[in-house]
């Protein structure tokens, strides 16, 4: 391993390993290359491949960062690049679970702001920091497009709908301990490595765990549905092209 390193630590870039130490196996690898070869182009996985990365080493290491160049056919360079620009893919050690709390506008209005820092005084953490039992994982995060119920916290990318913060602290101490938490929108929470793996294309087999949308997400149409209000066919549009005799 050549090794990366960044001079300028406070910026969150990817950490330098000295003993270019790894938990990525040959058969990680054989993955990787299993995705790449469902793309045309190899350098079309790159993106579940820093996935399944993380699903193996709990944040993207300068191992994986070499790894995922030799098998996607891109330069070291070009894959820092990519991880350190999605803020889902972790420079640093992810706890069990991650808590992402929706702060942007209309979650925040609605109480997303006070959530956040109910978990931050609770668990005694800043943003993007792991409690020191390795179980929690905070962060602010952008909108989740779920404004229909915000505010809105996610665990592991799943749904937690109206949250308030007193029910934000009994979440994150249901997960502390280990207890069985389901998603009202989604399957059963499992650790966030285990969802990164989902992520990168290893279906876990709960994809229909649970309802997919809510009464509030449907509304609009079960309205239309009362009022037999349908979408205009194309077909019908001004100026759609006529459609070709014989088709």
């Amino acid at each position: 391993m050549s090794g990366f390193r960044s001079h300028f630590d406070h910026t969150g870039g990817v950490d330098f390993d000295a003993a270019g130490e790894t938990l990525i196996t040959a058969e990680t690898v054989a993955e990787m290359e299993e995705l790449a070869s469902r793309y045309p182009q190899k350098r079309s996985a790159l993106l579940p491949m820093l996935h399944l990365a993380q699903s193996v080493e709990g944040r993207i290491t300068p191992a994986a960062i070499e790894i995922c160049a030799r098998v996607s056919g891109l330069s070291p360079a070009e894959v820092n690049g990519v991880a350190t620009f999605y803020t889902m893919y972790k420079r640093k050690p992810m706890g069990k679970h991650h808590i992402g709390v929706c702060t942007t506008s209309l979650c925040a209005i609605l109480g997303g702001d006070e959530i956040a820092a109910a978990l931050h005084e609770h668990l005694g953490i800043g943003n993007d920091e792991t409690t020191e039992d390795g179980a929690i994982t905070l962060e602010h995060i952008e909108c989740n497009a779920a404004c229909d119920y915000a505010p809105v916290v996610m665990v592991n990318w799943e749904f937690f709908d109206t949250m308030t913060p007193r029910k934000a602290v009994e979440l994150v101490e249901k997960l502390r301990h280990d207890e069985v938490v389901v998603s009202p929108r989604g399957a059963t929470i499992t650790s966030w490595r285990e969802a990164e793996r989902v992520l990168a294309g290893f279906p876990d087999g709960r994809a229909d765990e649970g309802p997919a949308a809510g009464p509030q997400s449907l509304l609009g149409l079960k309205i239309a549905e009362r009022n037999g209000w349908q979408a205009p066919d194309p077909a019908d549009l001004p100026g759609a092209a006529p459609e070709e005799e014989g088709k």
